[in-house]
């Protein structure tokens, strides 16, 4: 089978299209024709495991795999003897941010994984580019006691879990004004955001609205820099660790006083993010925001787009 092969720890550069013997399904696995996937920051992250601590993950010195991928959307071809859950023919999509090596024609993937059908209305692109930002974005939300009419800023709305925030919250009834670049603000508000402002503007910083939540779905900001963004019993919650892990000696910290605090987005349930957005995909309730779609050859490419920082959404690839 054709893959994307992960030769070493780096940029794009460390990337090039290969060959791999297709994998075999055991007892309790699915073998998936994938069709779509997304290159995400996850990806990047792992991909360049520039920290000691995804090292610990991906290998300390080399990858300690070959193929990178953390989501998919593609078809079952084959399972293994004690499969039950699914069956072949079955259109699936499933996310792992731990790994699924999905950058490649097929995978092996044990049925008890996050996955869920993919419903008919919908196709692989648009499955596949439904799953990492909203299971992070869900993991914002579900730290906080979120009531309907509540005021949220999402810094980086139009990231992959910044565009999924901003749908997320507005299907519980929130209120969200967003930033982005200022060529992108039309385009946030019409993913749903009731208010869009431009990061760039000199006078960003100085904003007098409060909000109960600031969500900094892009982790460039710090609790100090936005706290004063924050009503006095407000929330601050960032998708990444901060100057000097910050984020997290906060998280621990600042819920033993009153005033405003910062939460930590440990992302769990993931079955339970998949399972939410094949309800919201099988209601017409969620589309993803797609800015481009690369062939599977062109991989590499995508992932160099990505690193730039500046994709709006999803990056989508199709295998065929």
């Amino acid at each position: 089978m054709k893959a994307i092969l992960w030769k070493h720890f780096g940029g794009a550069e460390a990337l090039e299209l290969g060959e791999l013997p297709t994998p075999e399904p055991k007892d309790d696995e699915l073998l998936i024709r994938v069709k779509a996937f997304t290159v995400n920051r996850t990806d990047c992250a792992m991909l360049k495991s520039s920290l000691w601590i995804m090292r610990l993950q991906t290998g300390l010195f080399k990858p300690n795999r070959p193929v990178l991928g953390t989501d998919f959307a593609g078809e079952v071809v084959a399972t293994g003897a004690k499969v039950d859950r699914f069956a072949i023919g079955d259109r699936l999509f499933g996310f792992d941010d731990n790994g699924l090596a999905s950058h490649a024609e097929y995978l092996v993937i044990k049925q008890s994984k996050a996955l869920a059908k993919i419903p008919e209305n919908v196709d692989y692109s648009t499955a596949a580019a439904s799953i990492e930002g909203p299971h992070y974005a869900e993991n914002f939300l579900n730290k906080v006691n979120f009531k309907t009419g509540q005021a949220v800023f999402v810094h980086g709305g139009t990231g992959g879990i910044g565009s999924a925030l901003i749908k997320l919250i507005k299907l519980r009834g929130g209120q969200v004004t967003a930033s982005g670049r200022g060529e992108h603000l039309s385009l946030l508000q019409d993913n749903g955001a009731d208010r869009a402002v431009d990061y760039t503007s000199p006078v960003f910083w100085q904003m007098s609205q409060q909000y109960d939540y600031v969500f900094d779905s892009v982790g460039k900001g710090t609790f100090g820099k936005f706290k004063n963004m924050l009503i006095p019993k407000g929330v601050y919650i960032s998708s990444e660790l901060g100057p000097g892990g910050q984020n997290l000696f906060l998280s621990l910290t600042t819920p033993l006083r009153p005033g405003k605090k910062i939460k930590f987005p440990v992302p769990l349930n993931k079955q339970q993010s998949v399972d939410m957005m094949a309800d919201l995909l099988t209601e017409d309730k969620y589309t993803p925001l797609l800015d481009r779609t690369y062939a599977l050859s062109e991989t590499p490419e995508a992932f160099a787009y990505v690193l730039e920082g500046q994709k709006v959404g999803n990056v989508s690839v199709k295998t065929g």
